[in-house]
């Protein structure tokens, strides 16, 4: 595959303030072309933090581990990049954690949600309406589950059911009856341009198909890739994996992504008082983070000039609780 410059990292310089902080073990649960990374192994280096610590870049996709292996080579002493799913980030950080001799909490965690550029930029991958190519989605190219699996196989009310959980699509039962009417009539549907001329016989004008295609197409992706679920068990089991007052930043470009991360996020900080008006001098279960954001971050309009991917980021960072030195009001 040629050589691709991936994107600039979004809300690079919210990141490093929010994380680096201390020596330590890193991870980059969204490796991607490695910018972030850079970031965060430039700032422990500036900080004269490296001795102590490793950052673990993590990724699914081939192309990225090679894209990243080449930026961040001038740190490959203080550096493991491991091709897997951000949801074994617990089992990934004890396997790399035990082979160096560390110990097994974290100092940061970085998880920059969604699709990357070079993904959508490389038609072969079918993550875009934009681009003409295979119906596929798959951030793993070893998978078992495509796109086109789903479109040639779900019937009509679970194709519905899909489009409208994911994609919040309101013409999810019109569109889910036009892909199963195309596909008997015309057999299965392979290219991505297929899949968008059968959603664009869906309207008359031209107002909302833009927005329509990108729900659905990113209502496919996420249920190829389980994303919701995945993201839901990387967000528990990383905040298991942080140090006391380590940090973990979580980057969101969608409701239903920032949804899931906000509610985790307080229900691990919120303490539990037992039934109203008891009046427990000490909670029954302290909660174990605080969160640093009470608001997402959002990207300054000069980087949102520079770099569109940020327009519709949102950072939420949170802080693992000391067990011996929890404060009430955190």
């Amino acid at each position: 595959m040629a050589q691709y410059i991936y994107h600039e990292p979004v809300l690079a310089a919210e990141i490093i303030a929010s994380l680096v902080r201390k020596p330590g073990v890193y991870v980059d649960g969204t490796l991607g072309g490695g910018g972030h990374s850079l970031g965060i192994l430039r700032a422990l280096n500036e900080a004269g933090y490296s001795a102590g610590s490793l950052v673990i870049g993590i990724d699914q996709d081939d192309a990225a581990l090679s894209a990243a292996a080449e930026k961040l080579r001038e740190f490959d002493a203080h550096t493991v990049l491991f091709k897997g799913n951000f949801a074994a980030i617990e089992s990934i950080v004890q396997s790399v954690c035990s082979e160096k001799g560390l110990k097994p909490k974290v100092a940061g965690i970085l998880l920059d949600l969604g699709v990357s550029s070079f993904q959508i930029d490389t038609a072969e991958r079918g993550f875009s309406y934009l681009r003409d190519g295979p119906l596929d989605m798959r951030m793993d190219m070893d998978a078992p589950l495509s796109a086109a699996d789903i479109v040639n196989t779900y019937d009509e009310k679970d194709l519905a059911r899909l489009i409208y959980r994911y994609g919040e699509e309101p013409r999810s039962r019109s569109i889910a009856k036009s892909i199963v009417t195309y596909r008997r009539d015309n057999g299965p549907v392979s290219r991505t341009e297929e899949l968008a001329d059968i959603i664009r016989g869906n309207f008359t004008g031209t107002d909302k198909i833009i927005k329509t295609l990108s729900r659905v197409f990113q209502a496919l992706r996420i249920e190829v890739n389980s994303e919701l679920e995945v993201l839901r068990k990387v967000l528990y089991d990383g905040i298991e994996c942080l140090d006391d007052h380590g940090r973990m930043a979580v980057i969101s470009y969608h409701s239903l992504e920032d949804r899931i991360v906000k509610t985790v996020f307080a229900e691990k900080a919120k303490s539990d008082w037992g039934p109203k008006g008891v009046g427990l001098r000490e909670p029954l279960r302290r909660g174990s983070i605080s969160l640093v954001t009470r608001k997402p971050l959002i990207a300054a309009q000069q980087e949102i000039d520079s770099n569109p991917r940020a327009r519709s980021a949102k950072l939420r960072v949170i802080e693992k609780i000391s067990q011996g030195g929890y404060r009430e009001g955190q």
